[in-house]
């Protein structure tokens, strides 16, 4: 009994220590995990788990979102995950997204994984038109996106249609304008096509480029009031605070930097700000909900953090992850110019391989009409042998006819005619007779000439039909020496290295030299850049004029127009910015609380 006893509390002692766990869902921009989480884990313990899942390191530009109540809200690091407002159905869904942006992407975003995931939440909020880009703008970025799929353009994979599936441009831009899905497919395309050579990683980063300079982008938007009760929108980014017009998203009214602020707090639903200058009076807004001061001051903590750690030097594991990505850079960049060293020889190859097909034929068909030729001189030595054999004969015949009347001639002078009259047509006979000789002799001779001719035909066709031969000869093993050629180059393809980057990526050894020659092409490749950026200008001009004839007046937004009258002022997001901060932050103050 005792024993049974100490056996249940050892077992009840056992299920204690176990801890107890939950299912929580992660939702990335392209896949979702689930994990298995302690009770008694922090926000920070599932966040290092998703991270490290990712294989992440430059985890400060992200969090794990989720919703309460309609409002956006942060999983906080210090705080147990169970602790925060979040659904007590299982699985407990986050979505793990950027949290914070940078001020320049290709500067800041190091890892390949930060690159992309960021890549697909900057394009989904343009899709989704949650940041406004202009017609011509969003048709290059189309581009980008789909070479960044896709790979390079191949005019016999990528056919007319390949893109009616795919979402690259938003609704509104569809709708502006009278095209159809073809037309905007073409012009797609045409972009598409000239980005040849750009690996995945080297397309998703131009997209982010252009699309860091878009006026919405990296903004979070709160409604706000200020202490006349005027409603305006509070703007936080990576560069600092700004306001605006609830109707106008894309131009602030005023900016201020993080450096010219001091200190952030709230109480309740009232917000203050204090300025770097003392001298300056701190200046309050009031925002709709005390969870949307949590999320604002989140958001500002966050934002001047890394505005500050940018105009520092680096901190050892941001040099060390900066020195493996230009060592994989370099890698990358050594590999795709092997690669396409390999593929050039494949083409040179099989372009060799096609001219020797190409020359085999034409000697084959020279071959074929010299056989016939010997044919035929054969066939015409044939014949003049035969009619040279027969005019022979035929001589023989008349010589011996010629010698017949010869001797008939003789007989007739032998015998003796008495008589005149006899005398006189034996004479006559004989005159005959020697003329008919004389003629058998002529003709004989003619004969004979006639058959000497045909003998030196005979000669000279039978010498065609020598050299006939030869030639045929020559061919023959012109195209037994062709052939071998032929199977060695057709089997070169196969010969070519592997294209095995597991194997050959780790092979590179990085000399002086190299890194020389690398520094050298990355300053060309700068050069090229600052060209390519105004040919690229030129081409969105170019566009934009060429649909605007098919714009639907109409169907502009209020957006739409916003950003058509900064482009006309030549104003851009960050001029903009540059021209507010340049009055004084008690100026802007004062303005802000007048408005």
């Amino acid at each position: 009994m005792a024993g049974a006893i100490a056996s249940r509390m050892s077992f009840s002692s056992l299920k204690r220590k176990q801890p107890k766990t939950f299912t929580v869902r992660i939702v990335t921009m392209d896949a979702e995990m689930e994990f298995s989480c302690e009770v008694k884990w922090k926000g920070k313990d599932l966040f290092d788990l998703v991270c490290r899942t990712l294989g992440l390191r430059e985890t400060w530009f992200f969090g794990l979102q989720y919703t309460i109540k309609d409002t956006v809200a942060w999983l906080k690091m210090d705080k147990k995950v169970l602790d925060h407002d979040v659904p007590t159905e299982e699985p407990v869904t986050f979505h793990f997204l950027a949290k914070f942006y940078p001020e320049n992407a290709e500067e800041e975003l190091v890892q390949e994984i930060t690159q992309h995931l960021f890549f697909l939440q900057v394009k989904k909020q343009i899709l989704d038109e949650k940041i406004y880009c202009p017609p011509e703008a969003s048709v290059l970025l189309a581009s980008y996106a789909v070479q960044a799929k896709y790979g390079d353009y191949d005019p016999t994979v990528h056919q007319r249609g390949f893109l009616a599936q795919e979402e690259l441009l938003p609704k509104q831009v569809i709708n502006l304008y009278q095209m159809t899905p073809e037309m905007w497919e073409e012009r797609i395309t045409a972009w598409y096509a000239e980005h040849r050579g750009r690996a995945r990683d080297e397309a998703e980063m131009e997209y982010l480029k252009i699309a860091q300079d878009l006026e919405m982008y990296g903004v979070n938007y709160f409604a706000i009031r200020n202490k006349k009760g005027t409603e305006l929108l509070l703007g936080v980014d990576a560069l600092g605070l700004h306001i605006y017009d609830p109707e106008n998203r894309l131009t602030p009214k005023i900016s201020f930097p993080w450096n010219e602020i001091r200190n952030i707090s709230y109480s309740d639903k009232e917000f203050t700000i204090k300025p770097l200058d003392k001298k300056i009076d701190v200046f309050k807004f009031n925002s709709s909900k005390l969870r949307v001061n949590k999320l604002i001051l989140q958001l500002c903590i966050g934002n001047h953090d890394l505005f500050m750690r940018r105009r520092k030097a680096d901190s050892l594991e941001v040099q060390q992850m900066k020195a493996q990505a230009r060592e994989e850079k370099a890698r990358k960049q050594m590999e795709r110019q092997r690669l396409a060293r390999e593929k050039q020889m494949r083409e040179e190859a099989e372009r060799t391989r096609d001219e020797l097909e190409r020359r085999l034929l034409q000697l084959k068909d020279e071959a074929t009409m010299a056989n016939e030729a010997l044919m035929r001189s054969e066939e015409t030595a044939d014949l003049l042998a035969e009619k040279a054999q027969i005019t022979e004969e035929e001589a023989k015949l008349l010589a011996q006819k010629a010698a017949e009347a010869e001797q008939e001639m003789q007989r007739i002078k032998a015998t003796a005619i008495r008589t005149e009259e006899e005398k006189r047509l034996m004479e006559q006979k004989v005159l005959e007779a020697e003329m008919l000789a004389l003629k058998m002799a002529e003709e004989s001779e003619r004969r004979a000439k006639e058959a000497d001719q045909l003998k030196q035909d005979l000669q000279e066709a039978r010498e065609s039909e020598r050299r006939a031969k030869q030639k045929l000869l020559e061919i023959t093993s012109k195209s037994s020496y062709t052939q071998p050629m032929n199977s060695g180059m057709t089997a070169l393809p196969a010969d070519l290295p592997s294209f095995n980057l597991i194997s050959e990526s780790l092979s590179f050894d990085f000399k002086d030299t190299d890194m020389k020659r690398l520094s050298m092409e990355i300053e060309k490749e700068k050069v090229e850049y600052m060209e390519k950026s105004k040919h690229l200008q030129e081409q969105l001009n170019e566009l934009k004029t060429e649909i605007e004839a098919l714009k639907l007046k109409e169907r502009e937004t209020a957006l739409d127009i916003l950003h058509n009258e900064n482009a006309d002022r030549g104003n851009s997001k960050h001029n903009t910015i540059k021209k507010l901060t340049l009055q004084s932050t008690k100026s802007r103050v004062a303005f802000f609380e007048e408005l």
